[in-house]
């Protein structure tokens, strides 16, 4: 949600101003998007990553609190579940050297974490789903202790009416119940975002819902929950599960989920903060003192608290974000689909590839999205989670083909034509992109690593969990892509 609330009952009141407001909000963005009040230079880069906490021997560690303290950094918060921690990056410029220099940042920063995890007796790891995470793990008690956790927690129940139902078909099958949201913090994520003018963020959206599957079959790193192998990425369904707001009648009904791909492309921003205020019931009604007609009327910059909240609560895979920073207002498209990990490398290599892609995609004088239906990119997402890079996927021009063909013969050659637009150093460029080639050549990715690893120990399936995720660790630690780590 990426904002702190305070602990409140809501009354039927609380909800009829706070969507008063939301409309109130939207009304005043509308009329700064005609107005151009958004000031744009250039495109700047920036990401949160989310990781996960574990003891010696490989299990989780509810250590969150501990292990920030120990930290001590400003940019290192708490997220939904007491065994994970955010690092939040600032936007950046990639030009020159500068994909190296956020590399080398988030290096460093993982280096102080994990040094001052260590004296808390814990470790990070950088990894779509922990192996060794176990449903008695997940309750409410493993919520972190932030109010706007649990505040979320009886707000998404309250809406339900009952228990969670996740069922995931994959190599190997599940399906249980839960009766807190504590299974979303298994899914933990990289996210990416990426700064845009209002004129170019539909483009900038719509490219990144035709980039979707792609990256997600290349960058899958979860194939493991509750001790099953599921899908290779197994992350996307159990997020879309786990905060579903709906009983199964409301299913039926054809009602939204709270974790949506979204249904068309779009002309303008406005059409998804419209979609979220004409769709989603509010799940925290908090109302903020500023009146943002005013706050225009008189010159200044509105912050749109109940819009932003509201957006908080609604989790697009590519969700458009409204920010003010320095007095001014900002428009970011934020990339929600890829895993965290395996490596600092890997992620880095994640995300030139996927801003390489944006700096080409969304100008084609034939835009992919004008040759592909909206339910191609929606299926192709589905595929990739499933089958990571053995999953065929449609592209304009190609048809239906291997992910890693795609991604080889049409999808790298355009990232490296984006970086380089960006101004991004050459020697940067085919380093990283480099890592992305790997994957698809050997076709290993951290989901296919941790599979074998765990097949070639055998035995019980939860000690071989164990003793794969400290290979893990240790490997991520190495800062070597995944796709060159052994596997005997």
């Amino acid at each position: 949600m990426g904002k702190d609330v305070p602990a409140v009952a809501f009354t039927r009141d609380d909800r009829r101003k706070y969507r008063e407001k939301v409309h109130r909000c939207l009304d005043v963005l509308a009329q700064m998007l005609r107005e151009s009040r958004f000031a744009f230079d250039h495109p700047l880069a920036g990401l949160e990553i989310e990781l996960n906490i574990v003891d010696a021997i490989g299990d989780p560690a509810m250590r969150n609190a501990q292990v920030l303290a120990a930290i001590a950094r400003p940019d290192w918060a708490t997220e939904l579940g007491q065994f994970n921690v955010e690092i939040n990056i600032e936007p950046q410029d990639l030009r020159g050297d500068g994909a190296v220099r956020l590399e080398d940042d988030v290096r460093a920063r993982l280096n102080h974490a994990e040094e001052r995890a260590r004296s808390q007796g814990a470790h990070l790891v950088m990894i779509g789903i922990l192996p060794t995470l176990c449903e008695q793990d997940l309750g409410a008690g493993t919520l972190s202790a932030n109010p706007r956790y649990r505040l979320l927690n009886e707000q998404i129940f309250a809406a339900r009416g009952e228990d969670l139902h996740l069922c995931i078909e994959g190599v190997e099958r599940l399906d249980t119940h839960a009766d807190s949201v504590a299974p979303e913090a298994a899914c933990t994520s990289v996210q990416l975002h990426l700064q845009v003018g209002p004129e170019e963020f539909a483009a900038h959206w719509n490219a990144a819902q035709a980039v979707a599957g792609p990256q997600v079959a290349v960058a899958a790193n979860s194939p493991y929950l509750f001790g099953r192998e599921l899908q290779r990425e197994t992350r996307i369904a159990l997020f879309e599960q786990a905060t579903d707001t709906r009983p199964a009648e409301l299913k039926a009904q054809g009602v939204r989920p709270r974790v949506w791909f979204g249904e068309r492309w779009i002309t303008s921003v406005f059409d998804l903060f419209e979609e979220n205020a004409r769709y989603y019931p509010a799940l925290l009604p908090l109302c903020a003192d500023e009146d943002p007609r005013a706050e225009l009327d008189q010159g200044r910059v509105p912050c749109l608290h109940e819009l932003t909240l509201h957006n908080g609560t609604i989790y697009r895979w590519n969700r458009p974000v409204y920010a003010v920073v320095d007095g001014v207002p900002h428009l970011r498209v934020e990339n929600r689909v890829l895993p965290a990990g395996p490596s600092v490398a890997d992620v880095a290599a994640n995300a030139a590839f996927y801003y390489g892609l944006m700096r080409v995609l969304p100008y084609d004088e034939r835009p992919v999205w004008s040759r592909m239906s909206f339910r191609s990119a929606q299926d192709n997402l589905t595929a990739a989670a499933r089958d990571g890079l053995d999953a065929r996927l449609y592209w304009p021009g190609l048809g239906e083909v291997p992910a890693s063909e795609l991604i080889l013969r049409r999808l790298l050659p355009l990232a490296y034509e984006g970086l380089a637009r960006w101004g991004v150093d050459r020697s940067a460029a085919e380093r990283l992109l480099s890592i992305i080639e790997g994957r698809c050549l050997t076709g290993r990715t951290g989901a296919t690593w941790q599979v074998e690893r765990v097949r070639a120990r055998g035995g019980d399936r939860h000690t071989a969990l164990r003793g794969m995720t400290l290979e893990y660790v240790e490997r991520m630690h190495t800062n070597e892509p995944v796709h060159t780590w052994d596997v005997l």
